[in-house]
């Protein structure tokens, strides 16, 4: 099947529930802390310098996107978490968006993979296993990408994928992805997890 990740479009922000599209296609949604770079993913994933916004204020922006790529693939880009000085109603309004994409999505059923961004410098942090165990608990599939692995020198970005792949609250045999936006280490991988979960034949139906 040919594809051409290069004709993507925006196809909604939603700010609501209820504005989440009805379009048929498989979805892959990305989920993580606000600044663990997964706008720089999208664009990188494809070959864009700014589809995905990367904003300059993290967790300001409190809104599902829904990225149209070669009417194939929905991917879809969750809300940032974890900063703890947002107003109660911002935090209210992440939870309601966040929940009700799981929950009130009326393509859950298309959902065929989640990508579980950490930072590898930083670590898994509470929300991040918090969002973790919510999905093991939920049958979701799902694969971690470590972000950012530029950034640490050798010996510590072996240490950090070691912890991540023995960490008491990640289930054994999780696929762990190293991603650099800057070197665009960890892009041909991800697109054939990509491929494989939402285009394999026995996920078309």
């Amino acid at each position: 099947m040919a594809f051409n990740p290069s004709n993507s479009k925006l196809y909604i922000s939603a700010g609501r529930v209820d504005q989440f599209p009805s379009k048929v296609l498989p979805q892959i949604v990305f989920s993580g802390r606000s600044n663990v770079g997964k706008s720089s993913l999208i664009n990188t994933m494809l070959g864009r310098k700014s589809l995905a916004r990367v904003s300059s204020s993290p967790g300001k922006t409190i809104t599902v996107n829904f990225y149209d790529i070669d009417s194939k693939i929905m991917l879809v880009d969750l809300p940032g978490y974890g900063f703890a000085r947002r107003p109660a109603a911002d935090k209210a309004r992440w939870s309601e968006l966040t929940e009700g994409f799981f929950t009130k999505n009326p393509n859950i059923d298309l959902l065929r993979l989640a990508v579980q961004l950490v930072d590898l410098e930083v670590g898994p942090t509470a929300d991040d296993l918090m969002m973790i165990n919510y999905l093991c608990d939920s049958g979701i599939p799902f694969v971690i990408v470590a972000s950012k692995a530029d950034k640490p020198n050798k010996t510590n970005r072996a240490a950090a994928l070691e912890k991540l792949a023995v960490h008491k609250d990640i289930p054994h045999g999780t696929t762990v992805i190293p991603f650099s936006s800057k070197t665009g280490e960890g892009k041909d991988i991800l697109w054939k997890v990509f491929l494989d979960a939402a285009l394999s034949p026995e996920k078309s139906n």
